[in-house]
């Protein structure tokens, strides 16, 4: 499948939105790992912004604090969530796993 021809214009809009998308991504990133965020918030949100949806629920796990790499493969083998899932993708049973192992501190 063949990139469609974009004309300047369009080129200039599409490289705007990708950039918009990614800023989105690192910001809730650097949110939850400051913990000025939670999980809930960032799942919530993803309802509503197309960049979060389209974030690896990896990524959104390695982004909380104390967890790396190892830890997020293991929960989401745990929860049986494929490494390739999106945030969009996760079923409600997924999803409500997924708060109940990292509940918002109190």
């Amino acid at each position: 499948m063949s990139l469609p021809d974009l004309d300047p214009e369009q080129r200039r809009a599409a490289l705007a939105k990708a950039a918009d998308a990614r800023r989105e991504r690192a910001e809730v990133k650097q949110q939850l790992k400051a913990g000025a965020t939670t999980l809930g918030a960032v799942l919530d949100a993803a309802a509503g912004s197309e960049a979060l949806a389209k974030m690896r629920v990896s990524e959104v796990l390695e982004s909380l604090p104390a967890v790396g790499p190892i830890k997020a493969e293991r929960i989401m083998e745990e929860l049986r969530i494929a490494r390739s899932r999106r945030v969009r993708g996760l079923g409600p049973r997924q999803r409500q796993a997924l708060l109940d192992a990292f509940p918002p501190p109190s």
